[in-house]
């Protein structure tokens, strides 16, 4: 069982948070990616939790996370994470950020340089003119059909033809208790990111993840990353979609865990 508690920010707007692994442990917080819940984390949290506390915060319009639709940004994102790691007395975590997660991290490396002790990128892109797009077809066949042909076409972005699960089984797919308008919120919070003249600015140690075969967010936006942000590690995974995160979690725990000893103690 994971642990609940809520926090007011300081424009009032109350955040759900999870927490979960040892409370002595070193921080870890996972940063779920765009109209998505903790729940995003469902399938794969409890590995991690033998070495980390881990912290999952339900963004503004998702899970317990509801309140009248705003400005919302990366940046604000990040902000409701420190006010959050405020909340349960966490001074410093490790960040691992996926999808518009990754984005939110950036923003929370580049804004808040001594809350982060390392970081970690999954399937995430720069954000701006340099970043590289998904295709439109991939845009066009998304925006076709119900939300049951939605789902599925999800599905097969998210994993390849060899993962056992079903779409209705997946936590990654979004959160269905969204409505339209935090929706949008979230999709444009999302694309107006742009950290590219910041990411030289990030101290913590970075490893950048990404599955090679990733149409959601291109695979050369790894690259990119690593190239902007001093001393960052690339690690991709040879086939892997974007929730290769969770379908290959055999390797990328293991990797990230490994990271996380090679570079230090994180969080407290």
């Amino acid at each position: 069982m994971h642990e609940e508690s809520t926090v007011h920010t300081r424009d009032d707007f109350p955040l759900a948070i999870q927490t979960g692994g040892p409370i002595d442990a070193p921080a870890l917080l996972l940063l779920s990616g765009q109209a998505n819940s903790h729940h995003w984390w469902d399938g794969i949290r409890t590995a991690y939790e033998d070495a980390h506390r881990t912290v999952t915060v339900d963004y503004r319009g998702t899970g317990g996370s509801r309140g009248d639709l705003g400005d919302w940004t990366t940046s604000l994102f990040a902000e409701d994470a420190v006010a959050a790691l405020d909340h349960l007395g966490i001074r410093t975590a490790a960040v691992f950020g996926t999808s518009m997660g990754g984005r939110v991290a950036q923003m929370l490396a580049v804004n808040h340089p001594d809350r982060v002790t390392a970081l970690i990128l999954g399937c995430t892109s720069p954000g701006g003119e340099h970043a590289h797009e998904r295709k439109r077809e991939t845009r066009q066949w998304l925006a076709r059909g119900t939300r049951e042909e939605q789902q599925a076409k999800l599905h097969e972005l998210f994993y390849t033809p060899d993962w056992p699960g079903r779409p209705e089984d997946s936590t990654l797919l979004g959160d269905p208790t969204m409505t339209p308008r935090d929706q949008v919120g979230h999709r444009r919070a999302s694309d107006r990111h742009d950290a590219w003249d910041a990411l030289p600015s990030i101290t913590a140690p970075t490893l950048i993840l990404h599955g090679t075969e990733d149409l959601m967010v291109p695979a050369e936006n790894a690259a990119l990353i690593t190239q902007r942000i001093p001393g960052a590690r690339l690690r991709l995974y040879p086939g892997g979609r974007h929730g290769f995160f969770e379908e290959f979690a055999e390797q990328v725990v293991p990797d990230l865990l490994g990271f996380l000893v090679d570079v230090g103690p994180s969080g407290s």
